[in-house]
């Protein structure tokens, strides 16, 4: 019996050791900033991001672990104002940020996924005016692109930008984005424009941080649900459109079964548009190589 226990102790320590080689602490930075949203009509709107630097980029950052990661991750409020730092769905994350001041959060991931991080400061003008990115919690190692969808009325950014107030419920964007970016951008951004080879397993990580709901759609290839914030019952499931709700999230599975380039694009064709223009929205291609 002792010699039946010790190996069983054994054993136990021996997957305790693989656990702690591949769980690690991460360290990050984000930096609160505001500037502004370059459209795809040359314009400007005023936006705020989440970067990993001080310096304004128009794409919020993507902070990447692997399960079991604890992450270390400092907020830097460049700001004028305060503003409060939550994830959805990660209970006791929400703090202030104050202006000019830090704040440091640390937060333990187990489970494989795609967290959204954003600003709750009268929910939801800030995460409207851009300050939503992603969380990436893998299990795995394959191919990945990450998509953070948003969609933009311009005529609002500047009213709420200074304090002003809208009509949510009269809701009509005129600009959508992926990434910050809109087509052509899109293509050439190696985040969002999938590629691979003929049997790849490739995973797309995707986040609606805008107000509208998202209708991802892929010509060519059928996808399986492998994570949904909103239905978990959906695990599984493969078809070629994904409905996505206002600042939920789904991760894709797309093992390809042929080559070609194939459009990928939001199936509610407003979405496709920038300032009415087709075809300057959330529209990409997937390239797949024998």
């Amino acid at each position: 019996m002792k010699v039946v226990f010790k190996n069983f102790l054994c054993i136990a320590l021996f997957l305790l050791s693989i656990n702690q080689v591949h769980a690690s602490s991460v360290n990050s930075s984000l930096y609160i900033i505001g500037d502004s949203l370059q459209t795809v009509n040359a314009g400007k709107m005023p936006y705020f991001t989440f970067n990993k630097t001080n310096s304004f980029s128009q794409k919020n950052a993507i902070i990447e672990l692997n399960v079991g990661d604890s992450l270390n991750l400092w907020i830097h409020n460049t700001d004028s104002i305060d503003h409060i730092f939550d994830i959805k769905g990660v209970v006791g994350i929400n703090r202030i940020v104050p202006s000019g001041d830090s704040v440091n959060i640390i937060h333990q991931f187990n489970t494989a996924g795609l967290y959204i991080y954003y600003d709750s400061l009268n929910f939801p003008v800030y995460s409207y005016l851009g300050l939503a990115g992603s969380i990436v919690v893998k299990d795995n190692n394959h191919s990945s692109f990450f998509w953070n969808t948003k969609e933009h009325q311009s005529s609002w950014n500047e009213s709420l930008a200074t304090g002003g107030s809208v009509l949510w419920n009269d809701y009509q964007p005129d600009f959508f984005t992926i990434n910050g970016l809109s087509h052509p951008d899109i293509i050439t951004d190696p985040q969002i424009n999938i590629v691979g080879n003929v049997g790849d397993t490739i995973l797309v990580y995707i986040a609606n941080t805008g107000r509208g709901m998202r209708s991802i759609h892929f010509h060519g290839y059928h996808a399986e649900i492998k994570y949904s914030s909103k239905y978990p019952s959906h695990i599984g499931r493969s078809k070629d459109t994904f409905p996505i709700h206002s600042m939920e999230t789904v991760v894709l599975q797309i093992v390809p079964d042929k080559p070609g380039e194939y459009p990928v694009h939001e199936h509610n064709l407003i979405a496709v548009t920038g300032n009415s223009f087709y075809p300057n929205g959330m529209f990409s291609i997937t390239n797949i190589q024998p």
